[in-house]
């Protein structure tokens, strides 16, 4: 999945801007205050939500411009998409899809989009809400669908909580029809995640230890019964007019998150055991996406080498760069050491030697370099 070109109008800090990318990595540098993080956040609002920074739309409108914004994009296979706000309605989002216009939940259909940032950094210590967003668009990227369902049940949930809250006796067959709602698209909530969880869990499984810890994922907190969720809701009214709040259904969910290797729960971990756990999570689930819908997500990464060591660090940013270097190198050779012909005999060395010199200095890259480093680490005062 790759975003052709980007086009920015009174979005955040830029006037105008039109960013054209090639496909692979594309690198934002410059000073602090540049306007990096404000194109990441653009490009993470062409899916469903709020974006990396969950600002309010108001806020992502230039200041002292016009009032409004637009963030409108090409995709490399030619989908065109836009979102943006306007002066008259500075908080109700708009959304075009190949000029027609279309929902924000529609947005997942064609994007599927994953993020760190420098907030996430405290996501195994904070409380269970941010990890259910993170879990959520985990879900969103696998299953599209999923974004509607988790709009629909939160709305639900609004409603029913102000009636239960308002004076005197709620309306029972409004309240009916709420937990209806709740119970329908709760369970497809709780599915939904339950098979993430899971596939993910295996494809994390299936990856080596090293570089990155590898995390065990379990879903906590409240899990569906053998009762229905409509039920549970109906039976439990007293129970949350009495507590202000709805206290079961998908809401009440967490991401457990632990060192798999240490057997340890993530908030326990080291700051960069967390970021690197949660890096770990990240590359999995791109490579789970890529086989479930068949292309691989977008990945928005600020500061990501925050807290990592240098292995890791090396590992991220270098270690794709210098396998594809010597893979290339390595083809390149592969028709003189196999060659046929008038004079293959005295080109068919060459690329023996060459194909095997960057076999074997490619395995001491990867092997002796690492130990190296910890050793001298080991004899650091």
């Amino acid at each position: 999945m790759t975003v052709a070109r980007l086009m920015l109008t009174d979005f955040r800090s830029y006037a105008s801007a039109t960013i054209a990318a090639a496909p692979g990595f594309v690198v934002l540098t410059g000073e602090n205050g540049a306007g990096k993080t404000n194109i990441l956040e653009a490009v993470s609002m062409l899916g469903p939500g709020r974006g990396l920074r969950g600002a309010p739309l108001s806020e992502m409108a230039r200041s002292n411009g016009p009032g409004g914004f637009a963030v409108a994009a090409e995709l490399a296979d030619g989908v065109r998409l836009g979102t943006g706000t306007t002066a008259a309605a500075p908080d109700r989002r708009q959304v075009r899809i190949n000029g027609a216009a279309a929902s924000a939940t529609a947005l997942g259909e064609w994007t599927a989009l994953l993020w760190l940032t420098p907030a996430m950094d405290r996501l195994f210590a904070e409380g269970a809400e941010a990890r259910r967003r993170f879990l959520d668009r985990l879900v969103l990227a696998i299953e599209p669908g999923h974004a509607h369902h988790v709009s629909r049940y939160e709305a639900a949930m609004r409603a029913r909580n102000k009636l239960l809250a308002a004076e005197g006796p709620p309306d029972a067959a409004w309240l009916d029809a709420l937990e209806l709602q709740m119970g329908q698209h709760g369970g497809a909530i709780a599915e939904a995640r339950a098979r993430t969880v899971v596939a993910l869990g295996f494809r994390i499984a299936a990856e080596a230890e090293a570089p990155f810890a590898r995390a065990a994922l379990a879903i906590e907190g409240w899990v569906p019964g053998s009762r229905p969720l409509a039920e549970e809701l109906r039976l439990g009214r007293a129970r949350d007019q009495a507590a202000g709040r709805t206290l079961a259904g998908p809401h009440r969910q967490d991401l457990a998150v632990s060192h798999a290797a240490k057997q340890q729960p993530a908030a326990r971990a080291s700051t960069g055991e967390q970021k690197a756990l949660l890096l770990g999570i990240v590359l999995a689930h791109a490579d789970l996406v890529a086989e479930e819908r068949g292309q691989r997500p977008l990945l928005l990464m600020d500061e990501v080498a925050a807290h990592l060591d240098p292995i890791r660090r090396a590992a991220l940013l270098r270690f794709r760069p210098i396998m594809m270097t010597t893979l290339s190198a390595m083809f390149g050779a592969i028709p003189l050491a196999v060659g046929l012909g008038e004079g293959s005999e005295l080109r068919r060395p060459l690329g023996i030697a060459i194909v095997g010199g960057l076999l074997v200095s490619q395995l001491l890259t990867l092997y002796t370099t690492p130990v190296v480093y910890i050793h001298l680490d080991r004899l650091r005062l």
